[in-house]
């Protein structure tokens, strides 16, 4: 079981990011989630409710000096859940979303996350150096395979851009002890896994990244029941 870790999830929804904070608390962990509907306090069960907004990545720092003001300690995980997309206002024309709004949600999907990284490693450096210290960024297929829908313009740019910093950072920390993960879960056949993703099957995987457990890559890949797959 863990004693005296943390971790801090940033964008909590009711699949992915809640499963993912009922399986870190059950093995221990003290867990804060940060979403827009944060209330700033702590829930029956013990969880730190913080309110974020990704759309303004100054704001990421604070959530992390709350959460060492609250648990006494920094967290040692980092899991980066949120993400922001723009439809087309015209949908015969890709290039119709309006910039302010493609840079709005790339603020969401690939700043704010990069920004909680910085933050991160800071506060790492001051954690035991036995104490496995982790970051996992939500991903999905769109940083490898450009599907054909134009909604998915911003956020397929976001993940891509997001995918290259975080297999650089994991390629430039790990010596360290710091891994970061682009966890991205798939069907079993590797097809994007859309709308049947699996909340548990995220928490089950993440804690395994968080233990560090097998050689699993940054670029990780994964299928409910199996753990990480990796495909070509």
């Amino acid at each position: 079981m863990a004693t005296n870790l943390a971790v801090l999830i940033l964008g909590v929804g009711p699949r992915i990011g809640t499963s993912v904070a009922e399986k870190f608390a059950s093995n221990g962990y003290k867990v804060a989630v940060a979403s827009r509907s944060g209330s700033g306090t702590k829930t029956a069960e013990g969880v730190l409710s913080l309110k974020a907004d990704f759309a303004n990545p100054d704001s990421v720092p604070a959530l992390f000096d709350a959460v060492k003001a609250e648990f006494h300690t920094f967290p040692n995980v980092v899991i980066y859940n949120a993400a922001s997309l723009t439809n087309p206002p015209d949908q015969n024309s890709v290039l119709s979303v309006p910039a302010e709004s493609v840079a709005s949600d790339l603020n969401v999907n690939t700043i704010s996350p990069y920004v909680a990284a910085q933050q991160a490693i800071r506060g790492w450096e001051i954690l035991p150096k036995g104490t496995k210290k982790t970051f996992i960024y939500t991903g999905n297929i769109l940083n490898v395979s450009i599907l054909p829908l134009p909604r998915f313009l911003d956020l397929g740019m976001g993940k891509s851009a997001s995918a290259f910093w975080i297999g650089l950072a994991d390629a430039s920390y790990s010596a360290q002890g710091f891994r970061f993960f682009y966890a991205d879960e798939r069907q079993a056949d590797g097809k994007l896994i859309g709308a049947a993703l699996d909340g548990p099957a995220h928490g089950e995987f993440y804690v395994q990244l968080a233990n560090h457990e097998g050689n699993v890559p940054w670029h990780a890949t994964f299928v409910k029941g199996k753990g990480c797959v990796q495909f070509e």
